[in-house]
């Protein structure tokens, strides 16, 4: 019997020590496959929008903090063309640019939506952080969608909220 529970417990303990091979939106691989190369002649119309992420909130108090896990959807919301994001950088509460999600632009084609996750445990950006998207898109398409998601299911208790990004000059 011993035996069998040793077993068990160790077999358990070889499964819970496999690392996941994940590809997560921080890694350039994940942004690879969407690359766009866009023609300086072509006749697109540019855009920039603002959104504001929380991958911290207070609780309590302004001395205590709860991580959250913040999910970043961008959206194509034409069902006719395709369209092109070209930067997506990440600041901090004090302005401070965090991270790019990639380097050349990207396309999202008809109606298609990719995300941008940032872990619970990625505090970097603090109570305070945000998104700056700057797009191309052909004329009389509507303006992509940027939305964040923000959540935390700790134990028992569950805290879900939104944001919508704000078009800027």
């Amino acid at each position: 019997m011993k035996k069998a529970t040793l077993l068990i417990l160790f077999i358990a303990l070889l499964f819970a020590c496999n690392e996941r091979n994940e590809i997560s939106s921080i890694n350039p691989e994940n942004w690879s496959k969407r690359t766009a190369n866009l023609n300086t002649k072509d006749s697109l119309e540019s855009g920039k929008s603002y959104l504001s992420i929380y991958s911290q909130i207070y609780s309590l108090s302004e001395h205590k903090t709860h991580n959250l896990t913040a999910m970043v959807s961008l959206r194509n919301t034409s069902d006719l063309d395709t369209i092109y994001i070209l930067k997506a950088e990440y600041y901090d509460t004090h302005g401070k640019s965090v991270r790019k999600y990639f380097n050349q632009p990207i396309y999202l084609a008809p109606m298609e939506t990719t995300e941008i996750i940032i872990d619970e445990t990625d505090v970097t950006g603090g109570t305070g952080s945000n998104f700056i998207f700057e797009w191309k898109i052909p004329k009389n398409c509507s303006e992509p969608l940027f939305e964040g998601v923000m959540n935390s299911t700790l134990g028992q208790q569950g805290l879900s909220f939104t944001t919508q990004a704000i078009r800027i000059k």
